[in-house]
Protein backbone atom coordinates (compact mmCIF):
# COMPACT_ATOMS: atom_id res chain seq x y z
CA UNK A 1 0.00 0.00 0.00
CA UNK A 2 1.63 3.49 -1.14
CA UNK A 3 1.47 6.39 1.19
CA UNK A 4 -0.32 9.55 -0.75
CA UNK A 5 -0.22 13.04 1.32
CA UNK A 6 -2.95 15.50 -0.01
CA UNK A 7 0.24 17.92 -0.07
CA UNK A 8 3.48 17.38 0.74
CA UNK A 9 6.19 20.12 0.51
CA UNK A 10 9.27 18.28 1.61
CA UNK A 11 10.71 17.63 -2.33
CA UNK A 12 9.87 21.36 -3.38
CA UNK A 13 11.97 22.91 -0.56
CA UNK A 14 14.46 20.92 -0.50
CA UNK A 15 15.48 21.47 -4.12
CA UNK A 16 16.04 25.00 -3.35
CA UNK A 17 17.00 24.71 -0.04
CA UNK A 18 20.61 26.03 -0.33
CA UNK A 19 18.98 28.99 -2.44
CA UNK A 20 16.84 29.62 0.96
CA UNK A 21 19.83 29.16 3.19
CA UNK A 22 21.87 31.86 1.08
CA UNK A 23 18.39 34.34 1.11
CA UNK A 24 18.14 33.71 4.45
CA UNK A 25 21.63 34.88 5.50
CA UNK A 26 21.41 37.74 2.85
CA UNK A 27 18.52 38.95 4.68
CA UNK A 28 19.88 38.49 8.15
CA UNK A 29 22.81 40.47 7.17
CA UNK A 30 21.35 42.94 5.66
CA UNK A 31 19.57 44.48 8.62
CA UNK A 32 16.79 45.10 6.72
CA UNK A 33 13.47 43.20 8.00
CA UNK A 34 10.90 45.63 6.86
CA UNK A 35 9.98 46.16 2.83
CA UNK A 36 13.18 47.46 1.25
CA UNK A 37 14.69 46.36 -2.02
CA UNK A 38 13.92 42.60 -1.82
CA UNK A 39 10.14 43.15 -1.72
CA UNK A 40 10.18 45.59 -4.75
CA UNK A 41 12.22 43.38 -6.99
CA UNK A 42 9.45 40.95 -6.06
CA UNK A 43 6.73 42.76 -6.90
CA UNK A 44 8.26 43.73 -10.04
CA UNK A 45 8.56 40.15 -11.64
CA UNK A 46 5.30 39.20 -9.71
CA UNK A 47 3.74 41.95 -12.10
CA UNK A 48 5.92 41.25 -15.69
CA UNK A 49 4.67 37.82 -14.78
CA UNK A 50 0.99 38.61 -14.61
CA UNK A 51 1.01 40.99 -17.28
CA UNK A 52 -0.23 43.83 -14.59
CA UNK A 53 1.33 47.52 -14.25
CA UNK A 54 1.43 47.12 -10.09
CA UNK A 55 2.00 44.14 -7.54
CA UNK A 56 2.18 45.14 -4.16
CA UNK A 57 3.29 42.63 -1.83
CA UNK A 58 1.08 42.16 1.47
CA UNK A 59 0.57 40.42 4.74
CA UNK A 60 -1.55 37.54 3.58
CA UNK A 61 -4.04 36.57 1.02
CA UNK A 62 -7.23 38.16 3.36
CA UNK A 63 -5.25 41.21 3.80
CA UNK A 64 -4.64 41.53 0.11
CA UNK A 65 -8.65 41.63 -0.48
CA UNK A 66 -9.20 44.28 2.60
CA UNK A 67 -6.89 46.27 1.08
CA UNK A 68 -8.50 46.13 -2.22
CA UNK A 69 -11.74 46.78 -0.26
CA UNK A 70 -10.22 49.84 1.11
CA UNK A 71 -8.83 51.41 -1.48
CA UNK A 72 -12.03 50.98 -3.15
CA UNK A 73 -13.94 52.53 -0.29
CA UNK A 74 -16.60 50.00 0.08
CA UNK A 75 -17.68 49.68 3.61
CA UNK A 76 -20.74 50.03 5.27
CA UNK A 77 -23.73 50.49 3.55
CA UNK A 78 -22.58 48.62 0.51
CA UNK A 79 -22.55 45.57 -1.09
CA UNK A 80 -20.30 43.07 -2.75
CA UNK A 81 -22.01 39.93 -4.75
CA UNK A 82 -19.91 36.88 -4.25
CA UNK A 83 -19.95 32.99 -3.97
CA UNK A 84 -21.13 31.14 -1.30
CA UNK A 85 -19.18 28.05 -1.98
CA UNK A 86 -15.59 29.65 -1.28
CA UNK A 87 -12.84 30.10 1.32
CA UNK A 88 -14.33 32.04 4.28
CA UNK A 89 -11.87 35.12 3.53
CA UNK A 90 -13.53 36.72 0.73
CA UNK A 91 -16.51 37.07 2.76
CA UNK A 92 -15.25 37.61 6.03
CA UNK A 93 -13.38 40.81 4.37
CA UNK A 94 -16.34 42.00 3.27
CA UNK A 95 -18.00 41.90 6.48
CA UNK A 96 -15.03 43.37 8.13
CA UNK A 97 -15.21 46.56 6.70
CA UNK A 98 -19.45 46.85 7.41
CA UNK A 99 -20.31 45.99 3.78
CA UNK A 100 -22.38 43.03 3.58
CA UNK A 101 -21.85 40.32 1.43
CA UNK A 102 -24.60 38.93 -1.11
CA UNK A 103 -24.76 35.19 -1.60
CA UNK A 104 -24.59 34.21 -5.42
CA UNK A 105 -24.80 30.53 -6.55
CA UNK A 106 -21.52 29.01 -8.07
CA UNK A 107 -21.88 27.07 -12.11
CA UNK A 108 -21.55 23.10 -10.58
CA UNK A 109 -19.24 21.87 -13.49
CA UNK A 110 -16.43 24.36 -13.30
CA UNK A 111 -17.35 26.02 -9.45
CA UNK A 112 -16.90 29.63 -10.36
CA UNK A 113 -19.56 32.22 -9.77
CA UNK A 114 -22.66 32.21 -11.95
CA UNK A 115 -22.92 35.74 -13.15
CA UNK A 116 -26.63 35.10 -14.54
CA UNK A 117 -27.84 34.21 -10.87
CA UNK A 118 -25.59 37.23 -9.59
CA UNK A 119 -27.37 39.56 -12.53
CA UNK A 120 -31.09 39.02 -10.89
CA UNK A 121 -29.52 39.69 -7.09
CA UNK A 122 -27.85 43.50 -8.31
CA UNK A 123 -29.50 45.77 -6.19
CA UNK A 124 -29.48 49.49 -5.45
CA UNK A 125 -26.56 49.23 -2.91
CA UNK A 126 -24.38 46.99 -4.77
CA UNK A 127 -20.87 48.47 -5.36
CA UNK A 128 -18.92 45.58 -6.19
CA UNK A 129 -18.26 42.26 -7.74
CA UNK A 130 -15.99 39.62 -5.99
CA UNK A 131 -15.20 36.31 -8.10
CA UNK A 132 -13.24 33.66 -6.92
CA UNK A 133 -10.92 31.55 -9.46
CA UNK A 134 -11.62 28.59 -7.47
CA UNK A 135 -9.48 25.54 -7.22
CA UNK A 136 -7.18 27.36 -9.81
CA UNK A 137 -9.47 27.12 -12.80
CA UNK A 138 -10.30 31.10 -14.26
CA UNK A 139 -13.49 32.38 -14.53
CA UNK A 140 -14.57 34.02 -18.11
CA UNK A 141 -12.87 37.34 -17.66
CA UNK A 142 -14.28 38.64 -20.91
CA UNK A 143 -17.92 37.87 -19.36
CA UNK A 144 -17.02 39.33 -16.19
CA UNK A 145 -15.45 42.60 -17.27
CA UNK A 146 -18.85 42.77 -19.38
CA UNK A 147 -21.04 41.91 -16.63
CA UNK A 148 -18.88 44.93 -14.68
CA UNK A 149 -19.36 47.37 -17.11
CA UNK A 150 -23.37 46.49 -17.55
CA UNK A 151 -24.03 47.05 -14.09
CA UNK A 152 -21.46 49.82 -13.74
CA UNK A 153 -19.59 47.69 -10.50
CA UNK A 154 -15.96 47.60 -9.43
CA UNK A 155 -14.06 44.18 -9.56
CA UNK A 156 -11.67 42.47 -7.45
CA UNK A 157 -10.63 39.17 -8.44
CA UNK A 158 -9.91 36.58 -5.49
CA UNK A 159 -7.13 34.39 -7.12
CA UNK A 160 -5.67 33.45 -3.95
CA UNK A 161 -5.80 29.97 -5.92
CA UNK A 162 -5.20 31.16 -9.02
CA UNK A 163 -1.74 32.60 -9.80
CA UNK A 164 -1.19 31.85 -13.21
CA UNK A 165 -4.29 30.73 -14.41
CA UNK A 166 -5.53 32.39 -17.87
CA UNK A 167 -8.71 32.83 -19.56
CA UNK A 168 -7.68 33.48 -23.55
CA UNK A 169 -4.01 34.15 -22.40
CA UNK A 170 -5.04 36.55 -19.92
CA UNK A 171 -4.02 36.39 -16.31
CA UNK A 172 -6.30 36.08 -13.55
CA UNK A 173 -5.40 39.24 -11.18
CA UNK A 174 -5.36 41.77 -14.54
CA UNK A 175 -9.01 42.05 -15.25
CA UNK A 176 -10.62 43.66 -12.59
CA UNK A 177 -10.01 46.95 -10.45
CA UNK A 178 -7.64 45.00 -7.90
CA UNK A 179 -6.81 41.67 -8.41
CA UNK A 180 -5.78 39.42 -5.09
CA UNK A 181 -4.13 36.54 -4.33
CA UNK A 182 -2.80 34.47 -1.53
CA UNK A 183 1.31 32.91 -0.62
CA UNK A 184 -0.13 30.70 2.11
CA UNK A 185 2.32 27.31 1.64
CA UNK A 186 -0.01 24.95 0.18
CA UNK A 187 -0.22 27.71 -2.67
CA UNK A 188 0.98 26.91 -6.17
CA UNK A 189 3.63 29.30 -5.42
CA UNK A 190 3.59 28.78 -1.51
CA UNK A 191 5.96 30.41 0.96
CA UNK A 192 7.12 29.83 4.36
CA UNK A 193 4.03 31.86 6.09
CA UNK A 194 1.07 33.77 5.64
CA UNK A 195 2.34 36.80 2.92
CA UNK A 196 0.14 37.76 -0.69
CA UNK A 197 0.05 39.91 -3.36
CA UNK A 198 -2.63 42.76 -4.52
CA UNK A 199 -2.64 43.93 -8.45
CA UNK A 200 -3.99 46.71 -10.47
CA UNK A 201 -3.52 48.39 -13.71
CA UNK A 202 -4.74 51.91 -12.08
CA UNK A 203 -1.86 54.11 -11.31
CA UNK A 204 -4.16 55.99 -8.68
CA UNK A 205 -5.64 52.86 -7.31
CA UNK A 206 -1.86 51.37 -6.90
CA UNK A 207 -0.98 54.56 -5.17
CA UNK A 208 -3.77 54.62 -2.64
CA UNK A 209 -3.24 51.14 -1.74
CA UNK A 210 0.68 51.64 -0.93
CA UNK A 211 -0.17 54.25 1.52
CA UNK A 212 -2.98 52.35 2.72
CA UNK A 213 -0.70 49.25 3.56
CA UNK A 214 1.72 51.34 5.49
CA UNK A 215 -1.46 52.62 8.09
CA UNK A 216 -2.40 55.37 5.48
CA UNK A 217 0.79 57.27 5.79
CA UNK A 218 2.50 59.45 3.57
CA UNK A 219 5.67 60.86 4.29
CA UNK A 220 6.56 59.64 7.16
CA UNK A 221 4.38 59.35 10.60
CA UNK A 222 1.92 61.99 8.33
CA UNK A 223 -1.19 59.51 8.07
CA UNK A 224 -4.09 60.90 5.22
CA UNK A 225 -6.46 58.23 6.63
CA UNK A 226 -6.99 55.27 8.41
CA UNK A 227 -5.14 52.35 6.88
CA UNK A 228 -3.39 49.09 8.21
CA UNK A 229 -0.25 47.31 8.53
CA UNK A 230 -0.54 44.99 5.75
CA UNK A 231 3.44 44.82 4.79
CA UNK A 232 4.97 41.73 3.43
CA UNK A 233 8.33 40.88 5.17
CA UNK A 234 11.55 41.29 3.54
CA UNK A 235 12.47 37.48 4.10
CA UNK A 236 9.26 36.18 2.23
CA UNK A 237 9.60 37.97 -0.39
CA UNK A 238 13.21 36.82 -1.20
CA UNK A 239 12.43 33.21 -0.68
CA UNK A 240 9.05 33.77 -2.86
CA UNK A 241 11.28 35.63 -5.36
CA UNK A 242 13.14 32.31 -5.66
CA UNK A 243 10.49 30.12 -6.11
CA UNK A 244 8.71 32.59 -8.94
CA UNK A 245 10.59 31.29 -11.70
CA UNK A 246 10.02 27.80 -11.18
CA UNK A 247 5.57 28.76 -11.38
CA UNK A 248 5.06 27.85 -14.57
CA UNK A 249 7.23 24.09 -13.84
CA UNK A 250 4.93 23.63 -10.56
CA UNK A 251 1.80 24.24 -12.29
CA UNK A 252 2.65 21.96 -15.61
CA UNK A 253 3.61 19.01 -13.59
CA UNK A 254 0.35 19.56 -11.69
CA UNK A 255 -1.62 19.62 -15.25
CA UNK A 256 0.45 16.29 -15.93
CA UNK A 257 -1.09 14.33 -12.49
CA UNK A 258 -4.38 15.87 -13.87
CA UNK A 259 -3.96 14.63 -17.33
CA UNK A 260 -2.98 10.99 -16.37
CA UNK A 261 -6.10 11.01 -14.05
CA UNK A 262 -8.30 11.58 -16.68
CA UNK A 263 -6.13 9.67 -19.36
CA UNK A 264 -6.64 6.90 -16.60
CA UNK A 265 -9.99 6.97 -15.49
CA UNK A 266 -11.77 7.77 -18.84
CA UNK A 267 -13.94 4.82 -19.56
CA UNK A 268 -13.81 3.24 -16.20
CA UNK A 269 -17.62 2.57 -15.14
CA UNK A 270 -18.61 4.75 -12.53
CA UNK A 271 -16.86 7.56 -13.30
CA UNK A 272 -17.45 10.37 -16.07
CA UNK A 273 -15.87 14.12 -16.55
CA UNK A 274 -18.20 16.87 -14.63
CA UNK A 275 -19.36 18.23 -17.54
CA UNK A 276 -22.68 19.12 -18.43
CA UNK A 277 -24.97 16.21 -19.73
CA UNK A 278 -22.73 13.84 -17.78
CA UNK A 279 -23.74 9.94 -17.06
CA UNK A 280 -26.32 10.39 -14.30
CA UNK A 281 -25.69 6.59 -13.14
CA UNK A 282 -21.31 8.22 -12.23
CA UNK A 283 -20.55 7.97 -8.44
CA UNK A 284 -17.50 9.99 -9.42
CA UNK A 285 -17.06 12.93 -12.00
CA UNK A 286 -14.01 14.19 -12.39
CA UNK A 287 -13.13 17.80 -12.52
CA UNK A 288 -12.83 19.65 -15.93
CA UNK A 289 -10.33 22.82 -16.77
CA UNK A 290 -12.78 24.36 -18.97
CA UNK A 291 -10.48 27.27 -19.90
CA UNK A 292 -7.46 25.36 -21.10
CA UNK A 293 -5.08 27.20 -18.95
CA UNK A 294 -5.98 26.22 -15.30
CA UNK A 295 -3.40 25.49 -13.10
CA UNK A 296 -4.80 22.55 -10.98
CA UNK A 297 -4.74 24.08 -6.94
CA UNK A 298 -7.04 20.92 -6.42
CA UNK A 299 -8.28 18.48 -8.05
CA UNK A 300 -11.80 18.42 -6.62
CA UNK A 301 -13.94 15.43 -7.24
CA UNK A 302 -18.04 15.29 -7.31
CA UNK A 303 -18.92 12.34 -5.19
CA UNK A 304 -22.97 11.64 -6.00
CA UNK A 305 -25.51 9.66 -4.14
CA UNK A 306 -24.55 10.45 -0.59
CA UNK A 307 -21.35 8.66 -1.08
CA UNK A 308 -18.67 11.29 -0.30
CA UNK A 309 -18.10 10.69 3.06
CA UNK A 310 -17.82 6.80 2.09
CA UNK A 311 -15.31 7.51 -0.60
CA UNK A 312 -12.97 9.77 1.83
CA UNK A 313 -12.80 7.13 4.66
CA UNK A 314 -12.07 4.57 1.54
CA UNK A 315 -9.07 6.46 0.66
CA UNK A 316 -8.06 7.02 4.17
CA UNK A 317 -8.26 3.93 4.91
CA UNK A 318 -5.75 3.18 2.17
CA UNK A 319 -3.40 6.32 3.52
CA UNK A 320 -4.30 8.75 0.85
CA UNK A 321 -4.77 12.07 1.63
CA UNK A 322 -7.91 13.74 0.49
CA UNK A 323 -10.01 16.78 2.28
CA UNK A 324 -12.97 18.55 1.67
CA UNK A 325 -13.17 21.96 0.36
CA UNK A 326 -15.81 23.79 1.78
CA UNK A 327 -18.19 21.49 3.45
CA UNK A 328 -19.86 24.20 4.03
CA UNK A 329 -21.02 27.51 2.26
CA UNK A 330 -20.47 30.44 3.46
CA UNK A 331 -24.06 31.52 4.20
CA UNK A 332 -24.72 28.53 6.73
CA UNK A 333 -21.53 29.34 8.91
CA UNK A 334 -22.21 30.31 11.85
CA UNK A 335 -21.38 34.48 11.86
CA UNK A 336 -23.40 34.34 9.14
CA UNK A 337 -26.21 32.14 9.02
CA UNK A 338 -28.64 34.35 11.68
CA UNK A 339 -27.67 37.15 9.36
CA UNK A 340 -29.76 36.21 6.27
CA UNK A 341 -28.03 38.29 3.70
CA UNK A 342 -29.61 38.69 0.26
CA UNK A 343 -29.17 35.33 -1.68
CA UNK A 344 -29.40 32.91 1.41
CA UNK A 345 -32.05 30.89 0.44
CA UNK A 346 -31.24 30.54 -3.33
CA UNK A 347 -27.98 29.05 -3.87
CA UNK A 348 -28.39 25.47 -4.23
CA UNK A 349 -25.66 24.31 -6.32
CA UNK A 350 -23.64 26.09 -3.48
CA UNK A 351 -25.63 24.13 -1.08
CA UNK A 352 -25.13 20.46 -3.23
CA UNK A 353 -21.79 20.90 -3.83
CA UNK A 354 -20.64 21.15 0.08
CA UNK A 355 -22.16 17.63 0.19
CA UNK A 356 -20.35 16.13 -2.69
CA UNK A 357 -16.99 17.34 -3.23
CA UNK A 358 -13.47 15.64 -2.32
CA UNK A 359 -9.85 17.03 -3.50
CA UNK A 360 -7.33 14.23 -3.83
CA UNK A 361 -3.39 14.76 -4.22
CA UNK A 362 -2.38 16.60 -6.96
CA UNK A 363 1.01 18.12 -6.01
CA UNK A 364 3.68 18.69 -8.44
CA UNK A 365 6.04 15.75 -6.88
CA UNK A 366 3.44 13.02 -6.81
CA UNK A 367 5.72 10.13 -8.30
CA UNK A 368 4.31 7.65 -10.73
CA UNK A 369 3.56 5.04 -8.16
CA UNK A 370 1.16 7.44 -6.43
CA UNK A 371 -1.20 8.93 -8.38
CA UNK A 372 -1.20 5.48 -9.91
CA UNK A 373 -2.96 4.13 -6.47
CA UNK A 374 -4.96 7.45 -6.23
CA UNK A 375 -6.14 6.26 -9.62
CA UNK A 376 -6.90 2.38 -9.04
CA UNK A 377 -8.25 3.65 -5.87
CA UNK A 378 -10.98 5.85 -7.40
CA UNK A 379 -11.41 2.83 -9.78
CA UNK A 380 -11.85 0.37 -7.15
CA UNK A 381 -14.25 2.50 -5.22
CA UNK A 382 -16.81 3.27 -8.73
CA UNK A 383 -16.64 -0.68 -8.96
CA UNK A 384 -17.86 -0.75 -5.58
CA UNK A 385 -15.09 -2.14 -3.35
CA UNK A 386 -15.66 -1.63 0.42
CA UNK A 387 -11.64 -1.91 1.00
Amino acid sequence: MTNVPLLDLGPQNRALEAQFEAAFRDVLRSNMFIMGPRLEAFEKDCAAFLGVKHALGVSSGTDALLLALMALDIGEGDEVLLPSFTFFATAGSVARLGATPVWVDVDPHHYNIDLEDAARKVGPRTRAIMPVHLFGQSGDLDALQAFATKYRLRVIEDAAQSMGARWKGRSTMSSGDFGATSFFPSKNLGGMGDSGLVTTQDDALAERARILRVHGMQPKYFHREVGANFRMDPLQAALLHLKLPHLPEYNCARAGNANFYHATLKGVAGIAENRPGADKAAKILLPVDFSGQGIWNQFTLRVTGGRRDALKAFLTARKIGCEIYYPIPLHRQQCFVDQKYRGFDSVPVSERLSGEVLSVPIFPELTGEQRQWVADSLADFAAGKSE
